[in-house]
């Protein structure tokens, strides 16, 4: 009989109890993990990297929605939607998203689900999934600066976890590894590596908060607290936290961007 893994992702404890107390019973069924809000949620299915999830909509962070948007390039699990809110199960239902519990379910209606999606498990036919993702991620396109990195996977010895893009301070390289300069809850700075080219990350940051500044920096406008002339047609950058960065003549064109922001 072939196994199946699983992951609960839902913001309420008892609601992911019931789900795992209706799985008892189904050996063809392993529970790998938990997640109680959609970041978790997107750290949990690229690490585990499950078969099947059970996905809440309504939930802290990150809507499930907006889970499938973030996890669908990297991984494409089965989806059973579960809400209680009637507008949004219909949503997903009307896509043919495999298929939604709405909230309070019994044993017999979460039986008829899980029977589906498994049939569906065992065919590997999943229609409109990605239809539906493919949706979502339009209507993101279209909506003003809709196309730029919200947040930023970072992976780092037994761990994933994500950086939110308003939280970056600055961003510099080192070859093709970069450094998130951030801060923490408490105002301590904090630094995450990732693995990508500045070139490219340069691409899918917003331009209206992200400008480089020279070879191995990008800044975030948001967190410039004044630009003071130098020498050569250079300048210092003077962030409100406390760095100083040279802005050098080459990117000087990007000015414009930072004058603007300061209005």
């Amino acid at each position: 009989m072939t196994n199946h893994r699983l992951l609960i992702i839902d913001d309420e404890p008892l609601a992911r109890r019931v789900i795992r107390t209706f799985l008892q019973a189904d050996p063809a069924i392993s529970v790998m993990d938990e997640a109680g809000n959609g970041t978790e949620a997107v750290i949990k299915i690229l690490q585990h990297r499950p078969d099947l999830i059970f996905l809440d909509i309504q939930m802290p962070e990150l809507d499930g929605f907006e889970v499938l948007k973030e996890i669908w390039p990297h991984h494409q699990p089965f989806v059973v939607f579960t809400t209680a809110y009637d507008q949004y199960a219909l949503r997903a239902f009307e896509v043919n998203a495999i298929d939604y519990l709405l909230k309070p379910f019994n044993e017999l209606r979460f039986h008829q689900a899980l029977g589906r999606v498994q049939e569906r498990l065992t065919q590997q036919t999943q229609p409109r999934i990605e239809a539906l993702v493919n949706q979502l991620m339009a209507e993101q396109a279209s909506q003003p600066r809709g196309n730029y990195l919200r947040r930023i996977l970072v992976k780092e010895t037994g761990r994933m976890y994500l950086v939110k893009t308003e939280d970056i301070i600055y961003l510099d390289a080192d070859g093709n590894y970069i450094t998130l300069h951030t801060l923490s809850r408490s105002g301590i700075p904090e630094r995450h590596t990732i693995y990508e080219s500045l070139t490219s990350l340069e691409t899918k940051l917003d331009p209206a908060d992200f400008v480089r500044i020279n070879r191995s920096y990008i800044v975030n406008l948001n967190y410039i607290g004044t630009v003071e002339t130098y020498f050569n047609g250079e300048y210092i950058v003077h962030m409100k936290t406390g760095q100083q960065l040279k802005w050098t003549r080459n990117y000087r064109e990007n000015l414009k961007a930072f004058f603007a922001k300061a209005g």
